[in-house]
């Protein structure tokens, strides 16, 4: 037996309780923390949105250094008032939205994106991150793979919406995240993140099934022509998912 303080207590005992008095206090230290981005929360139990906080109440403002210069402070306060596209179907609480524009652009639903910072995001030595093949003249793409530059893009229709005129890359995971597309007709150019692609060598196409073919025209586009930003990717990852949903009325249907 352990050594004991009194007749009902031993030092085991005692362990024990401030063990358990330090798991709830770092419980509560996480759930604070937790709440540094996101809150208040928004609820549309009201016609006048009313701020949810919860228990217990995010932490004081922290500032952050960033990592190639600048600095960050949350919480900030700053919520996201966006007007949003879409109308519920039933007027009880948490009912489904449904859009009252084009969802995919508008940014409802599975094309919805968060407001990041437009940005593009760098390397360890503060180099722009993703570029173009052009731009990176130290990457190339492995012979024994199809390159698909120069390769028509097609929809889940199978209707040609552009071709392939450069491979962005990730000098960070040396890994290909874009294919740059000449939009056909529309006189501009869009990102596809390589991960919505499917490349046919031997056809020389490139299938997206995420959408149709005419709607490349309408992806989002970048500001400059050889950077991405965080809000931009976020904006092109958004619209080809939301494809997979809104793409055509009948994605939108029960399946049964």
């Amino acid at each position: 037996m352990g050594p004991a303080f009194t007749a009902n207590i031993d030092l085991a005992q005692v362990v024990l309780y401030v063990f358990w008095a330090f798991f709830a206090g770092l419980i509560y230290y996480l759930h604070r923390e937790n709440k540094r981005e996101g809150y208040p929360l928004l609820s549309d139990r009201t016609n006048e949105r009313v701020s949810v906080i919860g228990f217990p109440a995010p932490p004081a403002p922290k500032t952050y250094l960033l990592p190639h210069g600048g600095t960050v402070s949350v919480p900030n306060g700053k919520a996201d008032n966006r007007e949003i596209k879409a109308r519920p179907v039933a007027v009880w609480p948490g009912a489904p939205l449904e859009p009252t524009g084009n969802p995919m652009v508008d940014g409802v639903g599975p094309a919805a994106f968060a407001e990041r910072s437009d940005h593009p995001d760098l390397t360890y030595e503060g180099h722009v991150k993703i570029v173009p093949l052009r731009v990176a003249g130290d990457f190339y793409l492995e012979a024994r793979d199809p390159d698909p530059r120069g390769m028509a893009i097609v929809g889940t229709d199978r209707v040609v919406g552009g071709t392939i005129v450069d491979v962005w890359v990730d000098r960070s995971e040396y890994l290909a995240r874009y294919f740059e597309v000449d939009v056909a007709g529309a006189g501009r150019r869009v990102l596809v993140p390589v991960n919505f692609c499917r490349v046919d060598g031997a056809r020389r196409t490139v299938k997206v099934n995420a959408i149709l073919g005419s709607q490349f025209a309408a992806a989002p586009a970048t500001k400059l022509p050889d950077q991405v930003t965080f809000l931009e990717e976020d904006r092109i990852m958004g619209y080809y998912g939301g494809g997979y949903l809104y793409a055509t009325p009948a994605r939108a249907e029960p399946l049964l």
